[in-house]
């Protein structure tokens, strides 16, 4: 986690792009700005999930952690929910902040995203992609179910119960609206296409994203680093933060070979330093506000909890060491 001497500060704003909403969590410890981050979650999940990548990153750059249409509370726009129309929200995003040359960052779903932006968009030069999907010789919504749960028995309980909030507030329709596309979006077709230098992060027991896809994307583009972090799963984002944002670092510096693993030692989340059980309450408290408050559509309160729950973390990780 941060070693600042102050929480990250968290702004939650709305990003509006004709009928299509867009949640925008800004992120910052006040650091050089010399590059932002902007993160896109999975399918039906939350920014939330990017509650301990997020400030390691803010480390080196202001993050923009995304909300996209119909999921996390956000109102469906009435749109074909396909990976090109939540590439025009991430794009608007960007020309929204005048964002010069950010890093994207997808992860599951939100791969395919970030690869439909690089395909449009020659000035990104860099990019990540953690845990990618569809592999396309699994193209069904029964096989990726299996492949799912056979991921989400290695994690942890934490991510469950974020994971089942989050399709809670997406609703199962829209969910199941979205599926669909998320299936037949060939990902190793369109990856091509992207110009930027890639970097590949998947989790040593990630079903839902094989290493023979990751084989796969990395001949196919046009320049991709490979990189497996032991004993992580699907949620990579969440339990294995302090990996990925590790790599992602290294990838921005060009020190990172094209393929290695990362141990598991290196990559988890450490233990809080600092929590009791009034922490552990005010932080289950906080995401039941924010849970809450997106389903009235109440932007001031998410904010209000989002904020909370960033100052709880920093206090359970960072202060008073």
């Amino acid at each position: 986690m941060p070693e600042d001497d102050r929480p990250a500060h968290v702004e939650v704003e709305t990003f509006r792009q004709g009928t299509a909403q867009t949640r925008v969590t800004i992120v910052s410890t006040g650091a050089a700005r010399d590059r932002a981050f902007v993160l896109i979650a999975g399918i039906g999940v939350a920014a939330s999930y990017f509650e301990f990548l997020a400030p390691l990153l803010a480390e080196h750059g202001d993050v923009y952690a995304l909300d996209l249409p119909g999921f996390a509370g956000m109102p469906p726009s009435g749109d074909e929910p396909t990976a090109a129309f939540f590439a025009d929200q991430v794009e608007g995003v960007l020309e929204r902040y005048r964002l010069e040359n950010p890093v994207l960052l997808g992860h599951s779903m939100g791969t395919q995203v970030v690869t439909e932006v690089l395909a449009r968009r020659g000035d990104l030069t860099h990019a990540v992609l953690v845990s990618p999907v569809v592999d396309e010789a699994e193209a069904s919504a029964l096989v990726q179910a299996v492949r799912f749960v056979q991921s989400t028995a290695r994690e942890s309980l934490h991510i469950a119960v974020m994971a089942a909030s989050a399709y809670l507030l997406c609703g199962f329709l829209y969910f199941f609206e979205v599926l669909p596309h998320m299936l037949r979006y060939r990902i190793s077709d369109r990856i091509g296409a992207a110009r930027a230098h890639l970097l590949l992060i998947r989790g040593e027991y990630d079903r839902p994203s094989p290493r023979r896809l990751h084989s796969r994307l990395a001949a196919r583009a046009r320049d991709a680093r490979r990189w497996e972090i032991r004993g992580a799963a699907h949620s990579i984002v969440n339990g294995h933060a302090v990996g990925v944002a590790r790599l992602v670092m290294r990838h921005l510096d060009d020190e990172l070979p094209a393929r290695g693993r990362l141990s598991a030692a290196e990559a988890r989340v450490p233990p809080a330093r600092h929590t009791d059980v009034r922490m552990i309450l005010d932080a289950t408290a906080s995401r039941i506000a924010e849970w809450v408050s997106a389903l009235r559509r109440d932007e001031r309160g998410v904010e209000r909890a989002k904020a909370r729950h960033a100052r709880l973390l920093w206090r359970a990780y960072v202060s008073r060491r």
